[in-house]
């Protein structure tokens, strides 16, 4: 079984910043760190490898600092990493990155075996999207199932799996056929930490780098901010709240004199509820 898990390295969300022209994410000189919804994909490509045997190949997309988040995803068990990285994939939006993104896993297919499985987080923190993993699916031809939760049956001779997937109605089971791609939902599992010898064998394995040649891109154009067609019009810092919160102590009063209080600290409150109310 080969399993690709797509990662990101994504800049520490409380220290992003903006480029003022482009708006883009300026992440020079901010520390980084793996997308860690990616963390719980990895960990459950980890646990299928560990229960059915097979390789996991780690891909991402990013400067040549990026090789570090590869590293990082080797120390917990991953056979091989490959690097996708070229001045042409800069500024890319979810339509630019998931040309590059499937173009990298037909390459690692053909070098490497088949995936059998992808793997995705359900959305990274730096765009919150959660487009790159269905984009992927669609480029490839791949089913997709999206806000998984647990991984339930895998049948490799019958080449089916089964999972959870949660939605607003509860929580569906659903089988479909190998190969596909699943999104994982964050706190679906137990990050494990990671043997020795892995850290030992990180430190010194060899990162696959790929430029867009080398991944066989046929159109530069659909690359990078060439090939994004999302335009991010204004970013800005929403603006701190000038009224402070007020404290009600309960004590033994009655549930209609709190609400009283409410009310009377919440004018509008009180009639924005009861035209609600005339609605239903």
């Amino acid at each position: 079984m080969h399993i690709v898990v797509c990662i990101k390295q994504v800049p520490d969300s409380a220290q992003i910043r903006v480029h003022p022209v482009t708006n883009t994410i300026m992440r020079q000189g901010v520390p980084t760190i793996i997308n860690p919804y990616d963390l719980f994909a990895l960990e459950a490509a980890l646990e299928l490898r560990d229960k059915f045997g097979g390789e996991i190949t780690v891909l991402t997309m990013g400067p040549p600092s990026a090789e570090d988040s590869l590293r990082k995803a080797l120390t917990y068990g991953a056979d091989r990493a490959v690097l996708l990285t070229d001045r042409f994939f800069a500024g890319a939006d979810t339509l630019a990155t998931t040309y590059a993104l499937a173009t990298a896993i037909r390459k690692i297919g053909s070098e490497y075996g088949a995936p059998d499985l992808v793997f995705t987080g359900k959305q990274t923190i730096d765009g919150d999207t959660a487009q790159v993993g269905p984009g992927v699916a669609k480029r490839l031809g791949l089913l997709q199932l999206t806000y998984v939760a647990r991984i339930g049956a895998l049948d490799l001779e019958a080449r089916t799996i089964e999972t959870e997937r949660r939605s607003e109605g509860g929580v569906q089971v659903l089988r479909t056929k190998l190969p596909c791609l699943i999104t994982m939902l964050e706190a679906t599992n137990q990050i494990r930490r990671g043997a020795m010898a892995d850290a030992l064998r990180a430190a010194r394995a060899p990162i696959v780098k790929w430029s867009a040649q080398d991944a066989g891109v046929e159109d530069i154009s659909k690359c990078g901010l060439r090939g994004s067609p999302t335009i991010v019009k204004r970013v800005f810092a929403p603006s701190p709240r000038t009224e402070k919160a007020t404290l009600i102590e309960a004590g033994e009063q009655p549930a209609e004199a709190l609400i009283e209080a409410i009310f009377a600290r919440q004018p509008k409150l009180e009639a924005e509820l009861a035209t609600l109310a005339r609605g239903y």
